[in-house]
């Protein structure tokens, strides 16, 4: 099987501009989490916002796009560089201007940026294709959408391309500007939205806090990325994907299918749930998702591994969590330091919680994404030494 590295992380937060930046802050259990009120006709809320505005996807993502090439060392083109790049969202906030627009106004008369000729342009599809064009590449071109599975989806389908032979390289990830009325209210209708902040794993806990932003990876095969002696941030050892089929937003009691796709990704690494030194979890801080995800986790693994979520500290960043997740596992495993639980104070569950960045010989990680629908992503990560 050919081995899959990532030689190139790009990042944006609410946390931090930088993937160093976010992780420095993340390390100092900062929050990102502030009340604001971005549409005038809702009330002030939790989120996690970069700037005091919504973003633009295609401004993110063109940011994190560049900083992961430049923290490769690679310049475009790239002619034969797979793209996966997924988004939950898409460019959900710009068809809501243009349907704003369209009841406001009553007629056809739209603002230079939202006008119905660059429709095309705002197709779910787009970001990918838009970062194809960004890296010059003539390769496969993949725009997965897999709820807020989305990003751990794409790095998986990635490394099936590479391990396949398909490619040697591929730029993956998932970026997301999920702060929209329609997605607030959504949420608020749920039930699902945090009052005053994210709390994972919290006896008090309220919900989960919106956020902004994402990662996309440079993933190479480990012949190619020796070949050009490019620094290796750590190695995709495996991955699951399953399904619940069960409720199209809440997930199956019992987590069968969540702890399938678990077993799938340890027998495909080839390691025991014994090996893993850290779970970096979806971890939403919705009561529902925390209780079974606390479950799962005690079924399958001894009482010593350990476990935080990033939540508390960037927000939900829904379709882009699972790469962010991803990029702060690597860190994890290069510098030798468990990332905290930031928002947790009094555990609900018997986990062996990272409450403060704590110095430890990383090997191997699992990064876990559980999204709407039931669908399931599982990763592991292994450190290069």
């Amino acid at each position: 099987m050919i081995r899959v590295v990532v030689t190139g992380i790009g990042l944006v937060s609410a946390l931090g501009n930088s993937l160093e930046d976010s992780w420095e802050n993340l390390l100092g259990s900062k929050t990102a989490i502030k009340l604001h009120q971005p549409f005038p006709e809702l009330s002030k809320i939790p989120l996690a916002l970069i700037d005091n505005q919504p973003s633009q996807l295609n401004v993110l993502t063109q940011r994190v796009v560049n900083d992961a090439l430049m923290n490769a060392g690679l310049i475009p083109p790239l002619c034969e560089c797979a793209v996966v790049i997924g988004s939950s969202r898409g460019y959900q906030g710009r068809w809501e201007n243009l349907a704003r627009q369209l009841h406001l106004l009553n007629d056809y008369i739209f603002d230079k940026s939202e006008n119905l000729e660059s429709w095309l342009n705002t197709l779910p599809h787009q970001n990918a294709l838009t970062v194809a064009h960004q890296v010059g590449t003539l390769g496969i071109v993949l725009a997965p959408m897999a709820a807020c599975a989305t990003g751990i989806w794409a790095i998986a389908q990635a490394a099936m391309l590479i391990q396949t032979g398909q490619c040697q390289r591929a730029m993956a990830g998932a970026v997301e500007a999920p702060i929209t009325p329609l997605t607030i209210c959504g949420f608020q209708q749920m039930g699902a939205l945090a009052q005053t902040g994210a709390y994972p794993f919290d006896l008090h806990r309220e919900g989960l806090v919106l956020g902004e932003g994402g990662a996309v990876f440079v993933l190479e095969s480990a012949e190619l990325a020796q070949q050009r002696q490019a620094d290796i941030y750590g190695e995709i050892l495996g991955f699951g994907l399953t399904a619940d089929a069960f409720h199209g937003s809440k997930p199956d009691p019992d987590g069968k299918s969540a702890i399938a796709a678990i077993q799938q990704c340890l027998q495909r690494s080839h390691l025991q749930p014994q090996d893993i030194d850290y779970i970096h979890t979806h971890g939403t801080a919705t009561i529902l998702n925390d209780q079974i995800e606390s479950k799962m986790i005690q079924s399958v693994f001894p009482s010593h591994v350990a476990v935080s979520s990033t939540k508390g500290a960037t927000g939900h960043t829904l379709g882009g969590s699972g790469a962010l997740g991803v990029a702060f596992s690597l860190q994890s495993l290069k510098h030798k330091i468990l990332p905290p639980c930031v928002g947790l104070q009094q555990p609900e569950f018997p986990l062996n919680f990272v409450t403060t960045a704590t110095k430890k010989p990383v090997q191997t990680s699992l990064c876990f994404s559980f999204g709407f629908g039931g669908q399931n992503a599982v990763i592991a990560l292994g450190a290069m030494n």
